[in-house]
């Protein structure tokens, strides 16, 4: 592996990982994606250009080896994305009405489309900037800005 490689691996490798746990919200499943994102980042690092942080891009790699992890899943079990993810309903000792209110949360989260759920959460759980979000899509800061203000106003509504 290439020194710059390893450097990305050491700076980034956790929150590659993280963002993946958002997004498939099964360890292993990240950890294989984390894997397989690292492994396309090392083949394609000389297209790599610097256009965006480096965090940024593997991002993308992420994003696009989850989107295929996805598509591989349905095509062969023909389950529904909403089933693939994580089931975040309480557990019988969870009683707090706090914890009751983020588990709430967490389930209209994860029912919004696959874009404004990944949207919400990169930019609550990874604090991505509406730029860096932008180019994760390959869209613009301001489709960030829409899409995540319109995605909030879906959760609102859906109290």
């Amino acid at each position: 592996m290439s020194s710059d490689m390893e450097q990305y691996y050491r700076e980034n490798g956790r929150k590659v990982f993280l963002y993946l746990m958002t997004l498939c919200g099964n360890a292993d499943t990240a950890e294989e994606l984390t894997q397989e994102t690292f492994y396309r980042a090392l083949r394609s690092l000389k297209k790599y250009k610097g256009d965006s942080s480096v965090y940024t891009w593997l991002c993308s790699i992420a994003r696009n080896a989850w989107l295929e992890e996805l598509r591989k899943r349905r095509k062969h079990t023909g389950e529904e994305i909403t089933e693939l993810v994580e089931d975040t309903s309480p557990r019988p000792d969870e009683e707090a009405e706090s914890e009751d209110s983020r588990i709430r949360l967490l389930k209209r989260i994860h029912s919004l489309p696959e874009t404004e759920k990944e949207i919400i959460l990169l930019r609550a759980s990874q604090e991505l900037s509406f730029q860096e979000i932008g180019e994760i899509f390959g869209k613009s800061e301001n489709w960030a800005r829409v899409t995540y203000y319109r995605a909030k106003q879906k959760l609102a509504d859906s109290r």
